[in-house]
């Protein structure tokens, strides 16, 4: 039985360093061994498909969700548990985060930052309590910290912003953290 539903924001694209790669699995991996659901943009590319694929082969339950336009461009995956195609990207975030428990950002490009962003400010408005975890492979989120520093040092995002994140530098130290937080 499914304990908690974990949604995964990372890339389309594998990066240029093996590590991307290994840490989606790792972190599909993860997901299977906890017994959580899997739940996250439905591509089979890139990170999202190593993360899903890793999932699925160790038996995770997984949720996926594309909008229509993207369904050749990432590749939809449709042999997950569960597979939901939207119409927009906006109604795509807000079904994999109205589905989930908790949200977890690995590497990843414009829609990875747009997701985590969105996300993000949908906490600081309050319209969700859920944990936000950045996995900081190889230093990956260094400088999305400086400029999420930066905004509150400026004064553009309050002092309790930065404690809406909690950056963790890899797969192992996120599920102790996610363990205790969904407990």
């Amino acid at each position: 039985m499914t304990k908690h539903s974990i949604c995964v924001y990372c890339g389309a694209r594998p990066g240029n360093d093996p590590i991307y790669m290994e840490t989606a699995a790792e972190m599909g991996q993860a997901i299977a061994a906890e017994q959580w659901r899997l739940v996250y943009g439905a591509g089979d590319v890139g990170l999202m498909g190593g993360v899903a694929r890793a999932a699925q082969s160790a038996g995770a339950e997984t949720f996926g969700v594309i909008p229509q336009h993207l369904l050749d461009w990432e590749v939809g995956k449709r042999d997950l548990t569960r597979f939901v195609v939207t119409e927009t990207m906006h109604e795509r975030k807000k079904v994999m985060v109205m589905n989930s428990d908790a949200i977890v950002v690995l590497p990843g490009g414009a829609g990875t930052l747009d997701e985590f962003f969105e996300v993000l400010t949908w906490r600081q408005l309050g319209l969700h309590n859920k944990p936000i975890v950045l996995i900081n492979v190889g230093g990956y989120w260094d400088p999305l910290r400086a400029l999420l520093a930066n905004v509150i040092d400026t004064g553009f995002a309050a002092e309790d912003t930065a404690s809406y994140i909690q950056c963790m530098p890899d797969v192992p130290s996120a599920v102790t953290f996610l363990r205790r937080a969904l407990s």
